[in-house]
């Protein structure tokens, strides 16, 4: 859920586009869509019984997009004439299964026409692909409206993988997330696949002093760099975020705690009490885990900025 940071762009786009929780609740489609959650889950259980990376890439498609304009599915429209989108910048260009969302909305608009967002068949599906992977079921608040405007420019507002803690806790803060809901959410990284673009900077000319990051542990900066390369680079070289990287599990904060986390961001959460505290909690209880981060989702998704029911999600209407 990573790329660069601009504080002063990212206090713009909260403040003017982002709301908490507006006009959202839980029975919105109990009469106009009762099913639409069956039918979303379906079409997720069925992408990924053919493809296992489909939940890792869903999750974090819902975090890019509501890290922007709110849970808006701004990052489901397409680039058209002069304007690239969100979905073409670099932090998205990895991004595989918007063919799952379309294929969702499609399923949807054949029962209930006009009625469900984007965005909401987004938060469905990304609690949907936690579920699959292992991890915890919440409830998704309903009303989501879907966004009208979507740049590539604006996702040099999502966290960085080189930030350090005070960085990342400014940046969720102005999410309106806390601390302990930073550490949650950042344990979704125990799901997919890690460029070494995000990460070659630790294990490569780290600065003046050190070749290699002294946080991470020699022998897995050994190990890294005989996959990232110096030179002669791979363009699609990279590792899986942990050795269960389709299962959501306590692994990832096991792997900070051992100094094997590939984020410098992530290993950062050891320099305070505080964020160290938490990453001990969750490494030794999946309970605590899941229930925070279902209460981070909640949250988190609970953003919200859109002006419209889009009838095609690559486009607006």
């Amino acid at each position: 859920m990573y790329i660069s940071m601009a504080f002063g762009a990212t206090i713009l786009i909260i403040v003017s586009y982002v709301s908490m929780g507006s006009a959202l609740s839980m029975n919105r489609y109990d009469v106009s869509c009762p099913n639409v959650e069956a039918i979303v889950a379906k079409v997720v259980r069925d992408a990924t019984s053919r493809d296992k990376t489909v939940p890792a890439t869903l999750l974090r498609m819902h975090f890019h997009d509501c890290f922007i304009r709110g849970c808006d599915g701004s990052i489901l429209l397409e680039s058209r004439g002069g304007n690239k989108a969100e979905r073409d910048a670099p932090p998205n260009k990895s991004l595989h299964a918007f063919y799952v969302i379309e294929g969702a909305k499609r399923a949807v608009e054949a029962v209930c026409p006009a009625v469900v967002s984007c965005a909401d068949i987004l938060a469905f599906a990304a609690r949907d692909a936690v579920v699959l992977s292992g991890g915890p079921r919440w409830d998704v608040s309903k009303g989501r409206k879907d966004g009208r405007t979507s740049k590539a420019s604006e996702t040099s507002t999502l966290p960085s993988p080189l930030f350090n803690v005070s960085q990342l806790e400014k940046s969720f803060a102005l999410r309106g997330l806390s601390p302990q809901e930073l550490v949650a959410l950042l344990g979704s990284h125990t799901l997919g696949f890690a460029h070494c673009s995000s990460f070659e900077k630790r294990i490569h000319n780290f600065n003046s002093t050190h070749d290699v990051d002294p946080t991470i542990r020699p022998s897995f900066a050994r190990a890294l760099r005989g996959v990232c390369l110096l030179k002669n680079k791979a363009p699609n070289a990279g590792v899986a975020m942990d050795p269960s990287s389709t299962t959501f599990d306590t692994n990832h904060y096991k792997l900070i705690l051992n100094r094997q986390a590939l984020f410098a961001s992530d290993q950062s959460l050891l320099t305070s009490p505080q964020t160290k505290a938490l990453v001990y909690k969750f490494a030794t209880s999946k309970r605590a885990f899941h229930t925070a981060f279902a209460k981070a989702m909640i949250k988190m998704s609970s953003l919200n900025g859109g002006q419209e029911i889009r009838k095609d999600c690559r486009f607006v209407n």
